[in-house]
């Protein structure tokens, strides 16, 4: 999953805005105690998220797996004040750790953190959003996406994580997530409602703007 060389990389995360002593601790915490720690968004991409959401400054987002925590940290940093996160993750065991976390944070009454399958929950979300970031079980993606696009607002924005699959959708032969994530790609370069910006930010960001 790592596109740019070492050094590089390096540079880049040296020349980026520093995470603050909680996200650092996630990080830490997340890489010696939590299984499958790629997943976290890490240093250079919690900063791109917090960024994108102080321009919009959302009054409400929606992220469709939290994992633990790190990037709904990052994305609360932006919303607009009295706003709030919404944050859906599948798996209980992490419940308890993420939590925490929240409550560590400066914005543990704006995060509402649902246990649950987020197929079933988004649904019956009222909630117009602003901003949308989905980074759960590739072979959904597509249907996250429909679920969510008719609750963005106007100008609103979708970002969905791991659009270049480590690489594999340039790669013949491909399994089922990787196929997933060509479909979503494609169905989200084919729909006239969007602009959209395929970023390769570590394992590629697809950034969706609703017309």
């Amino acid at each position: 999953m790592e596109f740019l060389p070492e050094d590089i990389q390096q540079y880049v995360e040296k020349l980026t805005s520093e995470e603050s002593d909680l996200l650092k601790k996630i990080n830490r915490e997340t890489h010696a105690h939590v299984l499958r720690s790629r997943m976290l968004s890490g240093h250079v991409q919690g900063r791109y998220l917090s960024m994108i959401s102080k321009m919009i400054q959302p009054k409400v987002i929606l992220e469709i797996g939290t994992y633990t925590g790190y990037s709904a940290i990052c994305l609360a940093e932006g919303l607009h004040p009295g706003g709030k996160l919404i944050t859906i993750d599948i798996n209980e065991e992490l419940e308890n750790r993420v939590r925490n976390y929240f409550k560590e944070s400066a914005f543990t009454s704006q995060i509402d953190f649902k246990i649950g399958d987020a197929r079933k929950i988004v649904p019956t979300l009222t909630e117009t959003f602003d901003l949308v970031f989905i980074d759960a079980d590739k072979e959904n993606y597509s249907l996250y996406y429909d679920l969510v696009i008719n609750k963005l607002s106007k100008g609103g924005v979708i970002l969905a994580d791991n659009v270049l699959w480590s690489g594999k959708v340039v790669q013949p032969n491909p399994d089922k997530d990787t196929k997933a994530i060509l479909e979503f790609n494609r169905k989200i370069q084919d729909d006239p409602r969007v602009e959209n910006l395929l970023l390769p930010l570590r394992d590629g960001v697809m950034m969706v703007r609703k017309r």
